[in-house]
């Protein structure tokens, strides 16, 4: 069987581009191109390039972290081309996806920035996880002391962020003459372009205060919502592409059949017609930001912490768990649900329904790890603010204080059973230190100010917290699950 390139699109019996990839010009660059950007903006690429629009937004990614070079050299080695295979419960469906052009190799700043100049490029899209914005938790904003950031400040010329090589595209830009690239981020985290633009102007600021006045000026940074399950690829799925669809390729991307993408219309250097491709253009997102990150998200966290700590492999395989399900939709009608504000147009029920049946769906293959993954750069974004939401409004958090004590729990290190959890966390070795001092001492959890803030220290939510954990440890995950339950 051949390699999937240019060269073999022609013998392949499942749909390929229909457009010219050789007459494409690139307007787009990318930070962190990994399976989430190429299953949800890069198909949305594809499907008006595939109308004939779009023909002058082709992507060129851009790698920051070492590890990017392994997805770089794999997409090169098959000219940038993927198969993307959505799938629902009844169906799996394959196509070749081709919008991106060229990928630059980490190490290689002089060249990022220099594409960044090119007044061609007009959008500088980043989808570098929620991680990945140096953000202070225990502040909500930039931090503009975090080492890396500081070493750009000090060699601004010479960056090595995402963040840095931004502010050096856009003075390259502002000195020959050209107007600014709109920046894009397609992260979940609430009000990304704002983030974003604090992350930008931020950086700018410790080396050039007037080039830094001149971003938050001039550069537009739209807020979107984005959606779409879209699980790492291993051997299981590079192998059901060779055998179930004839197509050899190293780095195929499986998702599910929904997406999903509302976004802010502020692109003054212009930009593709997306709206016929199906995003939903709005003046602000920020309702379609709260119920996605709240019940999509939240939720996830939800099934997270107890399908793990109750050694259950696969997320469709937890729903089918009864208590699982259960404790899932009582805490989204209960405490999530309650806590999002109404949004234009949408059932919150229905949508949640909906979010229920997508996280049943057997076919994607999610995985219970990766919904517990980076749990300290991810509850602060999308547990804890509804836990402050509540009792800001005087009331009760007893699911969401359980949803926490089992992520406790978790960071523990064992499970139920007592099998060990490998490192889920990039904190992984101070989290199971406090998780372990925890079981005597629930204070010293909450205490993390970087993840819980005021929240951890109030006893509407610290008790509830302190005696379910206690009864995590007691009991275990079922009884516990039963207690909460039964009320």
């Amino acid at each position: 069987m051949d390699r999937l390139s240019n060269q073999t699109l022609d013998r392949l019996g499942q749909p390929v581009p229909g457009y010219d990839r050789a007459a494409l010009r690139p307007g787009i660059l990318h930070f962190g191109v990994g399976n989430f950007f190429r299953a949800h903006q890069a198909a949305y690429l594809d499907r008006l390039m595939n109308m004939g629009l779009a023909q002058d937004f082709a992507i060129i990614g851009a790698g920051v972290m070492p590890g990017d070079a392994r997805m770089r050299d794999t997409l090169a080695a098959q000219d940038y081309l993927y198969t993307l295979v959505e799938q629902s419960a009844e169906r799996s469906d394959a196509r070749v996806l081709g919008p991106i052009v060229d990928y630059i190799a980490p190490g290689d700043p002089a060249r990022v920035v220099a594409t960044l100049a090119d007044p061609a490029i007009r959008i500088v899209a980043l989808t570098i996880t929620e991680g990945g914005y140096f953000i202070d938790a225990a502040t909500g904003h930039f931090d503009r002391a975090h080492p890396a950031i500081a070493a750009d400040a000090a060699s601004p010329d010479a960056p090595r962020t995402v963040f840095g090589l931004i502010v050096a595209g856009l003075k390259a830009r502002r000195a020959a003459g050209h107007a600014p690239f709109t920046v894009m981020c397609c992260d979940n985290i609430p009000h990304n372009g704002k983030v974003t633009c604090e992350a930008v102007a931020g950086t700018a600021r410790l080396s050039d205060p007037e080039l830094a006045d001149w971003i938050l000026a001039n550069v537009a940074f739209p807020n979107a919502m984005v959606d779409r399950i879209t699980p790492a690829t291993s051997d299981r799925e590079r192998r059901m592409v060779r055998e179930d669809f004839g197509i050899a390729d190293d780095a195929p991307v499986f998702c599910e059949d929904f997406i999903q993408w509302v976004l802010e219309d502020n692109f003054p250097a212009g930009r593709p017609p997306l709206e016929k491709a199906g995003v939903e253009f709005v003046v602000d997102v920020t309702p379609w930001e709260l119920m996605k990150i709240r019940i999509l998200n939240g939720g996830h966290a939800v099934i997270a912490y107890p399908a793990g700590l109750l050694d259950i492999h696969f997320v469709h395989e937890a729903m089918q768990d009864a208590q699982v399900r259960a404790f899932l939709e009582k805490i989204e009608a209960d405490e999530i649900i309650p806590a999002v504000p109404p949004v234009p147009g949408t059932d919150l029920g229905a949508y949640f329904a909906k979010v229920a049946e997508r996280c049943a769906n057997p076919k994607i293959g999610d995985t219970v790890r990766r919904l517990c993954l980076d749990g300290s750069n991810r509850q602060p974004k999308f547990i804890v603010p509804t836990i402050a939401h509540r009792l800001e409004r005087g009331l009760p958090v007893d699911g969401l204080a359980l949803e926490s004590a089992l992520w406790c729990r978790y960071c523990a290190g064992t499970t139920d059973s007592g099998a060990v959890i490998e490192p889920n966390d990039p904190d992984w070795d101070k989290l199971v230190q406090v998780a372990q001092a925890a079981r005597t001492d629930p204070a010293a959890w909450l205490d993390m100010a970087e993840i819980y803030g005021a929240t951890g220290r109030d006893p509407r939510f610290a008790e509830p917290f302190a005696r379910w954990l206690a009864m995590l440890w007691d009991r275990g995950t079922r009884a516990t699950l039963d207690a909460y339950l039964k009320g």
